[in-house]
């Protein structure tokens, strides 16, 4: 009996251990302080794994890697890397859009790739703005091709919440009709996560429309409210550590095909929320608010 118990016990512990003790490989094409600090962010986490980071060029083809060895990929260039053949060992992919993800994969989901999406879900973006402004009923949203794909899901999300959205393509953004019609018409605009509408070039233009017309601005991303939007949801390297450290105690094969983290904070603007009249954010009550709002979909 003593035997068939070790047995048993060694049988359900083969997973855990098998896990322990690997290689943790994270590569991109930039090596910078904010990568080695992640880098060691994820070595405190993960003390009996070897983790260590290889800029891309020093990689080979991802085939020649172990099969056992976990895979971080840190941006578009890495993960454009890990495309060129099936062959190799799965990836979480970090640092990347559902906007970006389109343009690279179109509707592919390889099954050896689990992407960690980068920009916050709309669900929770609507759900901040129903906390903030509880009176808004039409949301405006700029959109392009890149982002098109994005509206059913937005309009699905928005209705148990009672909103309406009003969706305007921006092909050319030296003529700002979409823009201003989405201004007359709408209660609040909703920035998608599209670098191609959402940049530095465009953050001048956008911010001051808005603000001319009294309009908050929620989203896309923690860069924009420095800028000048009113808040966004947003998840930090302490949340993202926290999902990655999860999903290595896994086999990869358990991973999720993409996934957006359940930590996350809010970012508010104090100075836009005081001039256009809103009651100054309290971002651990707004996050608070939204996340029950979630758990209760």
């Amino acid at each position: 009996m003593r035997f068939w118990r070790r047995w048993l016990l060694l049988v359900l512990l083969w997973p855990l251990v098998s896990l322990a003790g690997g290689e943790i490989l994270l590569t991109g094409a930039q090596d910078s302080s904010g990568v080695r600090e992640f880098v060691e962010a994820l070595k405190t986490r993960r003390p009996a794994d070897t983790v260590r980071f290889v800029p891309l060029a020093q990689l080979p083809e991802p085939a020649r890697l172990r099969s056992d060895t976990r895979l971080i990929l840190l941006d578009p260039e890495a993960l454009d890397w890990r495309m060129r053949e099936p062959a190799g060992p799965p990836a979480l992919v970090l640092r990347i859009s559902r906007v970006q993800a389109r343009q690279r994969l179109g509707d592919l989901r390889p099954a050896y790739l689990s992407l960690l999406w980068s920009d916050p879900p709309l669900a929770r973006q609507l759900h901040l703005v129903r906390y903030l402004l509880p009176q808004a009923h039409r949301v405006g949203v700029l959109y392009s091709e890149q982002s098109r794909f994005l509206l059913d899901e937005l309009r699905q999300a928005a209705l148990p919440l009672g909103m309406e959205i009003d969706a305007q393509p921006w092909p050319d953004l030296r003529d700002n009709r979409p823009l201003q019609s989405l201004l007359k018409e709408t209660d609040v605009l909703l920035g998608l996560d599209d670098p191609s509408l959402y940049n530095p070039k465009t953050a001048k233009n956008l911010l001051l429309s808005a603000y001319s017309r009294q309009m908050a601005l929620v989203g896309p991303n923690a860069g924009f409210v420095r800028a000048g939007a009113l808040a966004s949801t947003f998840s930090d390297q302490n949340a993202w550590l926290a999902v990655i450290d999860r999903l290595l105690d896994q086999p990869p094969e358990k991973w999720p095909r993409s996934h957006y983290p359940e930590y996350f904070s809010v970012t508010g603007n104090q100075q836009v929320a005081r001039a256009l009249g809103i009651e100054a954010i309290d971002p651990d009550a707004a996050r608070q608010a939204v996340s029950a709002g979630e758990s209760a979909r």
